[in-house]
C-alpha cells in the first residue's frame, strides 16, 4: 500500500493536470499510472521527474527496447517491485519476448553474482579495461 494517496486527474491542480495532459499524450494513454499519482504531492519534483523520463527514454543512441530492458535489470537489483513490473511491461510493449526477458534476468543474476565476488576480493582492474578508448 503507498504511504500517500494518489491524486486522481479530477483533483490534481492545474500545475498537476499539464503534467499528467503531458504524459498522457507522449505515451498515447487514457490516464497516468500511480507512480506520477503519488509523485503529484510534490508538483515540482512531478514536473522535474517527467522531465527527467522523456528525456533520458525518449529518441536516443539506444534502441527504446534497449532502454526499458536495462530500466528492467537495475529495478531488479535495487528490488524496486512497481518498476519491475511497470517497465517490464514497457518492455513487453516494445517487442521483449519471454525468451528474452528470461534471459535478461540470467544476465542480471550473473551480474550481481559476479560484481560481489570481484568487490569481495577487491580485484585490482586489468590495465587493458581501465581506458574503455583503447583498442
Amino acid at each position: 500500500m503507498s504511504l500517500m494517496p494518489p491524486i486522481e486527474y479530477d483533483a490534481a491542480s492545474p500545475a498537476v493536470r499539464a503534467v499528467y495532459d503531458d504524459i498522457m499524450a507522449t505515451r498515447r494513454v487514457p490516464s497516468v499510472n500511480n507512480f506520477w499519482k503519488v509523485l503529484a504531492h510534490d508538483p515540482v519534483q512531478l514536473a522535474r521527474v517527467w522531465s527527467q523520463v522523456k528525456d533520458v527514454m525518449g529518441e536516443g543512441a539506444l534502441d527504446p527496447l534497449v532502454k526499458e530492458m536495462i530500466y528492467v535489470a537495475v529495478s531488479v537489483t535495487n528490488n524496486c517491485e512497481y518498476c519491475i513490473h511497470s517497465h517490464t511491461a514497457a518492455a513487453r510493449g516494445k517487442g521483449m519476448t519471454d525468451a528474452m526477458f528470461h534471459e535478461l534476468l540470467a544476465v542480471v543474476a550473473l551480474a550481481n553474482a559476479t560484481n560481489r565476488i570481484a568487490n569481495g576480493y577487491r580485484i585490482d582492474v586489468d590495465d587493458r579495461f581501465r581506458d574503455p578508448l583503447a583498442k
